[in-house]
């Protein structure tokens, strides 16, 4: 009885769990747009400060503040009162030095036959001629006094020098200006076409001239997309100009500028903004789900359906992310199929059951 009831006290074997369930896509490749993102601010290509250049006291303001303003534009108007004095003094020391001018050069034609009949000495005529040259420098200098004072005198109607946006005055009515220094009044900014400005890292610059060459376009050739602050695309696209011939060795960046059409007037200096750098496309990329990737002491891989069923790593190099997905440069092919959902049920070597629905779902959108 005890050799019988061996076999009663022993426990059925548990049965072994069912395979988990998990979605596989089917690796494909594609051609994937390649772009970039640079942060920067908005500038004017001029912004012109206007500033008195003679000392005086603002008589009038001759503009709006925050409007369009043309070349030529009377901006403010100095008192002229001092201005008309000197003029005046001016031209009076001109005359006298023309009066002298013209008295020695009687001088001269008197002397001259006088001293040719020997009625008077040489030196006489000597000192005659050198009176005229003395005189006629005196003109000149006069004259010179007189050209100043006209110019000063034009200088008390300051003008705008740009056509561009006015901002605000930063001087008063009666205000006294330009004592010791040229002070500022206002400033004028051209703003069609508008620049950005941004400082782009080694790294990002070489990483963009990589992408280059995969694409075939040139970076300077590039179009560019400006994004403003609030997410809104500007209509018009824009292209680098300037890209600066050396890296500042304290940042580390290379400044850069491209220039957007803004005949809108919608865009001003000192906003930020950001711009997306078309590449190209990179023909014939692999890519995947960013989630069907396990990165693991900094390295990176995949689980891949091998022939019997059974999942398998597969170390993969990756590139940069587009949207949802993540470029593979190395470690697949098309047709290969790995695991997007249910990652975290497998194990090395595991047979697992796909879903039925999973591969269709899957398929990687084309570009």
């Amino acid at each position: 009885m005890a050799v019988l009831a061996i076999p009663a006290c022993e426990k059925p074997v548990p049965a072994a769990p069912p395979p988990p369930v998990v979605e596989v896509m089917e690796v494909t490749s594609t051609d994937v747009p390649l772009s970039t993102t640079l942060i920067g601010q908005l500038d004017s290509p001029g912004n012109v400060e206007v500033r008195a250049r003679v000392e005086g006291f603002v008589d009038k303001m001759l503009f709006t503040e925050g409007t369009e303003v043309v070349q030529g534009d009377m901006l403010f108007e100095l008192d002229k009162k001092p201005f008309i004095e000197r003029l005046a003094a001016a031209k009076g020391m001109l005359a006298e030095a023309e009066a002298a001018l013209h008295k020695y050069e009687r001088d001269v034609a008197r002397l001259t036959p006088l001293v040719a009949n020997r009625a008077v000495p040489q030196q006489d005529l000597d000192n005659a001629l050198a009176s005229v040259d003395v005189g006629r420098a005196g003109v000149e200098s006069a004259q010179a006094r007189v050209e100043s004072a006209q110019i000063d005198l034009g200088y008390t109607d300051i003008k705008a020098p740009v056509s561009g946006l006015i901002g605000a005055k930063q001087v008063s009515i009666g205000e006294l200006v330009g004592k010791g220094e040229p002070t500022l009044m206002t400033t004028i900014s051209t703003l069609d076409p508008i620049w950005f400005y941004c400082n782009v890292s080694e790294v990002e610059y070489l990483q963009a001239k990589d992408k280059s060459k995969v694409t075939g376009k040139q970076v300077e050739d590039v179009p560019l997309t400006l994004i403003l602050s609030n997410d809104r695309e500007h209509a018009d696209p824009g292209k680098f100009v300037f890209i600066d011939r050396a890296v500042d060795t304290k940042t580390g960046t290379l400044r850069v500028r491209a220039e957007f059409p803004n005949k809108e007037k919608l865009l001003r200096p000192g906003m930020f903004a950001r711009v997306r750098v078309d590449l190209g496309k990179r023909p014939n990329t692999i890519t995947v789900p960013e989630r069907a990737l396990v990165d693991l002491q900094g390295k990176s891989f995949v689980w891949r359906i091998d022939g019997d069923g059974k999942a398998a790593q597969q170390a993969v190099q990756t590139g940069e992310q587009v949207g949802p997905r993540i470029i593979i440069n190395e470690g697949l092919k098309e047709g290969d199929r790995i695991i997007v959902e249910g990652i975290h049920k497998v194990r090395e070597g595991m047979p697992v059951t796909i879903a039925p629905a999973a591969a269709k779902s899957a398929e990687p959108t084309k570009d």
